[in-house]
């Protein structure tokens, strides 16, 4: 029993003004520098394990010995050093870029559409990144080298995502329904063409397209790295423009365009932004679903559904748990690998029949 005059301890709280937003921004500054914390000790683990182990020491004391910080321990020797520099590290490099890329764009996809099941896999976007992927080596396509295959992926994702974002649309809404069985359809015909190109490929090629459809970073090379890196780059500079407008759109598109919100400008180049980051993911690492759809809804959880947080820490968790499934990919079964694409979807389904559950239970009913 609360004595008289003395308020509820929670009622004292709740009217100190500003304490949910302290500890909603302190409990962001944790989130942000915890997942960055456990991001390099990841980095470092993962870089030492494979068939040549190389102690964590050296691992850190080799990544410090390139920034000018010398005697912090023993450095690796010459055999450990070439392994580490030329197989683990671009490899470390391309996962969490590749993570990164796939959980910002979960993040993006969920605050256009108002829809929290959206996410590039889901509804299709990656499948059509990953069929103007194919075209491409089905074809032999060379064009433009080394940029023929993310160049295609881009074309074909950005207007996956176009047509699905307009077939979804209906009175001046995204209904979520449609947006969901949208993405069935996408999925099935992608499905399809692949399997298509599939039977009529040579054997190269069918070894190269099947990377394509399980996932992996097992072919990661420093160049690969710097092709995916200025496009992860460009997807984030949308970050800070439009966090915030994100945050009013959430509000509805009436009182978005009221605040002063063009909903319509704001969609297409965020569109173009997750279409980018989409397919730069699945032009070097394949398929890899549910990334985009489990992080984000964990650090909801944490932090709550401002843009701000949201969509940097989305991309600091994407590439912690991209480098984690990679990581137990190949250790899980060594010497051989599991597809990087089996492990998140293995870890990814059984959270999207959650949100489906817990979606469909806050609503009573899809109807």
């Amino acid at each position: 029993m609360t004595a008289v005059g003395t308020p509820p301890v929670e009622a004292s709280a709740s009217a100190v003004p500003g304490t949910g937003d302290a500890r909603r921004r302190l409990r962001a500054v944790f989130l942000l520098t915890g997942t960055t914390l456990a991001l390099a000790v990841v980095s470092v683990v993962a870089a030492g394990v494979g068939a040549y182990h190389i102690p964590p020491g050296q691992v850190a004391a080799s990544l410090l010995d390139v920034i000018g910080i010398q005697g912090v321990g023993p450095l690796p020797d010459q055999v450990a050093s070439t392994v580490l520099w030329d197989v683990r590290l671009p490899r470390v490099v391309l996962a969490i870029t590749v993570g990164a890329a796939l959980g910002v764009a979960g993040a993006m996809m969920q605050g256009i559409f108002g829809n929290p099941l959206a996410e590039p896999g889901v509804i299709g976007v990656s499948s059509g990144a990953a069929v103007g992927a194919i075209v491409v080596i089905f074809t032999g396509i060379t064009v433009l080298g080394h940029w023929t295959i993310i160049a295609s992926s881009f074309v074909f994702g950005l207007a996956t995502t176009l047509f699905v974002y307009v077939f979804a649309r209906s009175r001046g809404r995204t209904e979520v329904v449609t947006l969901l069985l949208t993405g069935i359809a996408v999925n099935a015909i992608a499905g399809a063409a692949i399997g298509l190109m599939t039977n009529f490929s040579q054997d190269a090629e069918i070894q190269t397209i099947t990377f394509w459809q399980l996932g992996s970073v097992a072919t990661a090379t420093w160049s690969k790295v710097a092709v995916i890196v200025p496009c992860l780059l460009a997807g984030l500079i949308v970050i800070p423009i439009y966090a915030r407008r994100l945050d009013l759109l959430s509000l509805g598109e009436g009182p978005a365009r009221h605040l002063g919100v063009d909903v319509e400008r704001m969609r297409l180049v965020l569109i173009a932004a997750l279409a980018l980051l989409t397919s730069a993911a699945v032009a070097f690492a394949g398929i890899v679903s549910f990334i985009g759809l489990v992080v984000p809804h964990i650090i909801r959880m944490v932090t709550g559904p401002g843009h701000r947080v949201l969509l940097p820490a989305s991309a600091l968790g994407g590439g912690l748990l991209l480098l984690a499934a990679d990581l137990l990919a190949r250790t899980a079964a060594a010497p051989a690998e599991i597809p990087l694409g089996v492990v998140t979807a293995a870890l990814g389904g059984p959270f999207f029949f959650y949100l489906l559950y817990r979606t469909r239970a806050k609503q009573g009913g899809w109807s």
